[in-house]
């Protein structure tokens, strides 16, 4: 009897180790996984960052990315590069990051809200998701756009050019910073809700487009506030009215659409961070500090808030929250307009 009890209590014992064991191997991982997760983030970042904007030299979104480059270069303390990747709306620059960058952080791209939120409700196909292929970092920017033409149209105020667009003479077309974008959408919805017909021609970015605008080869366009505000200051361009849904601060003079006799339109665009889908927490999160510390100097803000678009900011999980909101709310206006891909 004794024997048998010393045989029994050593199986007992046995299992005990075995079970231990069992248990030790889960909490080993977790803990190889978070020590993981530390050195990514500190290991972030290791080599050159690479900044891609989805569009040409010379627009807005490529002035943000140019602002950032060198604040992004300080505190991370590797060179950024800005890399302009312009085509199809903003989707060839934005699927190149998300189908072939490295998921490693060091590959960013300056997310405007045409391929991230309105393109894939006007293209057929569209060679990414953005809601799957992409991670948000950080939002950056929510502006308005403005109504402005060549001085050659000889008009001053809202009332003048519809009636201009309404007689037809001349035919009026607008510029846009390409299918999809928030230039082309604020056309067709002003075309839909002021019952007028203008014409579009897309261009490959908003510098392009701006630059043919100031030249006199088109005679209207919906731009960013801030990208042409300096023409505007110079006279090169005349302001008619703002497409959000209060004055923008650096064109106090300059109506809202609805103050203008347009009730009911409003259209605003962003800017933001993203990297593909798959980069370590710890990277997003390192990079969205980042971010913010930059937006909390006080020069740096003042300079953002110089170009037309107030501080936004925030969280990874607040941007993405924006993009699925916006994905929604962009593709109604879409269908509801009839915009088409020219």
């Amino acid at each position: 009897m004794h024997h048998r009890h010393l045989s029994l209590s050593t199986h007992r014992g046995a299992r005990r180790a075995v079970l231990h064991a069992a248990l030790a191997v889960p909490l080993a991982l977790g803990i190889a996984g978070h020590a993981a997760a530390q050195t990514a983030a500190t290991a972030f970042p290791s080599k050159t960052i690479r900044f891609v904007v989805p569009y040409p030299p010379g627009g807005p979104t490529d002035l943000m990315a140019r602002m950032l480059q060198p604040e992004l270069q300080s505190r991370l303390g590797v060179p950024v590069v800005v890399d302009n990747k312009g085509g199809a709306g903003g989707n060839t620059g934005s699927a190149e990051v998300a189908k072939q960058a490295p998921a490693d952080g060091h590959t960013l791209l300056l997310a405007a809200s045409g391929p991230m939120a309105v393109n894939s409700s006007l293209y057929a196909s569209m060679p990414f998701n953005p809601l799957s292929d992409l991670a948000p970092v950080i939002q950056l920017s929510a502006f308005p756009l403005v109504l402005e033409v060549h001085p050659s149209l000889s008009v001053k105020t809202l009332a003048e050019f519809l009636a201009m667009a309404k007689a037809g003479k001349p035919v009026l077309s607008y510029a846009s910073a390409g299918n999809g974008t928030p230039q082309h959408l604020a056309g067709e919805l002003f075309n839909t809700t002021a019952g007028v017909k203008m014409g579009h021609i897309p261009y490959r970015g908003a510098g392009p487009a701006l630059n043919d605008l100031i030249g006199g080869q088109v005679n209207v366009m919906f731009d960013i506030v801030g990208s042409s505000l300096p023409h505007i200051q110079a006279g090169k361009l005349i302001p008619l009215a703002v497409t959000s849904s209060e004055r923008a601060k650096v064109l106090p003079n300059v109506p809202t659409m609805a103050e203008a006799g347009i009730a009911g339109y409003q259209i605003t665009g962003w800017h933001g961070i993203a990297v593909r889908a798959g980069t370590p927490q710890a990277t997003i999160d390192k990079l969205n500090a980042t971010v913010n510390a930059i937006f909390k100097e006080p020069a740096f803000r003042a300079k953002w808030e110089a170009i037309g678009t107030p501080v936004v900011a925030g969280s990874a999980a607040d941007f993405g929250a924006l993009i699925k909101a916006d994905a929604q709310r962009l593709s109604k206006l879409v269908r509801d307009a009839g915009v088409t891909v020219d």
